[in-house]
């Protein structure tokens, strides 16, 4: 089971001090707007690599109005191991993190606990831009492949440079070679690992006897495709530069991938599906996102669901929480009210937050 045992915010958001002891179960936080609930998913997101849930800076998380920095401290029960892991913000710093009182990289973090999440600015996810889609779905391909993250840093890097030479106009030809190595490896990797993940969703849906509905997915490029070997990518850099210089930007790449979903039994695409079918589905892929860990012999990611019962009647939300409890998932969901969670009927464990003296206080029940 992969799951935090406890948690301590100092300083993050809303929170001068919360001090959390879990027990495995899934984690039910209520309160009204505003309380500081989504900040402790926030917190959670954080062990993680990345910039959490909602891609905020450093100094974003940091206490009002002191500002001072922030720190995260949480025990970790991961793969029958446990780790006690660290992660922090000093006033105007980047993030850090140590594992066991160890320094690590935010990529070593992503080795030993997987996170991924649903919150309401996804909840138009099937109908804005492809960046959102793309991030949605990295998070997956995270869960399955740590090394991902490198890969996308490698070649997102790589990208910045190019671009900025593009932009500059600089014709010269060995100014390109490395980067556009760097891009084709990277990008490969990339795009391999996307491909993969989906395979395995599609098959972990196949699979399944769930309420929720099968997502039927493609990748698409904006461009007709991806050349199948890095070295042809390299090479479709090459032939792409003098379009590219007119642009002033990387015009191929997995950075212009796109996901598009099918509501599979209707034969509808997703961004013609009403708001609470589009919801579902999103649903529906973490769930096989959970099953797929599972089935490869691993555990289920922790799960961060953040006002997820806004779109569910009461017999698909019961659904869901019969499928988490299954799954053996730690999931972290949030509502305005304890009656949004009585369908887990006594299977979950359950926080309460308030506004109090200080902030955001955090008490049991």
């Amino acid at each position: 089971m992969l799951a935090l045992t406890t948690l301590t915010l100092s300083h993050f958001r809303s929170h001068l001090r919360a001090d959390l002891h879990l027990d495995g179960r899934p984690v039910a936080i209520h309160g009204a707007n505003g309380a500081g609930k989504t900040n402790i998913l926030e917190a959670v997101s954080l062990f993680s690599p990345g910039r959490g849930l909602r891609r905020a800076s450093a100094a974003d998380m940091a206490r009002r109005p002191e500002a001072l920095g922030w720190k995260l401290k949480g025990q970790l029960t991961a793969a029958r191991q446990s780790y006690e892991v660290e992660t922090w913000s000093e006033a105007g710093k980047a993030r850090q993190v140590k594992i066991d009182n160890k320094a690590a990289s935010q990529i070593d973090l992503g080795q030993i606990c997987r996170v991924v999440w649903l919150i309401p600015a996804m909840d138009r996810l099937w109908i804005e831009a492809a960046e959102g889609r793309r991030r949605f779905l990295d998070r997956i391909v995270l869960s399955f492949d740590p090394g991902h993250a490198e890969a996308t840093l490698l070649y997102e890097k790589a990208m910045r440079e190019r671009n900025r030479l593009l932009k500059e106009q600089i014709r010269d030809a060995a100014w390109y070679r490395v980067l556009e190595t760097q891009m084709a490896e990277s990008g490969h990797r990339i795009h391999a690992a996307r491909t993969a993940a989906v395979d395995r969703l599609r098959m972990a849906q196949d699979a399944a006897e769930t309420a929720f509905p099968a997502a039927e997915l493609e990748l698409i490029q904006s461009d007709g495709g991806l050349p199948n070997t890095a070295a042809d990518l390299q090479e479709a850099f090459e032939e792409g530069r003098f379009r590219d210089l007119a642009a002033g930007r990387t015009l191929l790449g997995p950075h212009r991938t796109d996901l598009l979903g099918t509501y599979q039994a209707k034969g509808v695409p997703a961004r013609d599906c009403s708001t609470g079918e589009q919801k579902a589905l999103l649903v529906s892929l973490i769930l096989a996102n959970a099953r797929a860990l599972i089935a490869e012999g691993g555990a289920p990611p922790i799960l961060l669901l953040d006002e997820v019962s806004a779109h569910l009647d009461v017999t698909r939300r019961a659904a869901l929480y019969q499928e988490i409890v299954t799954l053996g998932a730690q999931a972290w969901m949030t509502g305005t009210g304890p009656e949004l969670f009585d369908e887990f009927d006594g299977r979950a464990q359950m926080l309460t937050v308030e506004d109090g003296a200080t902030g955001s206080e955090v008490v049991a029940g």
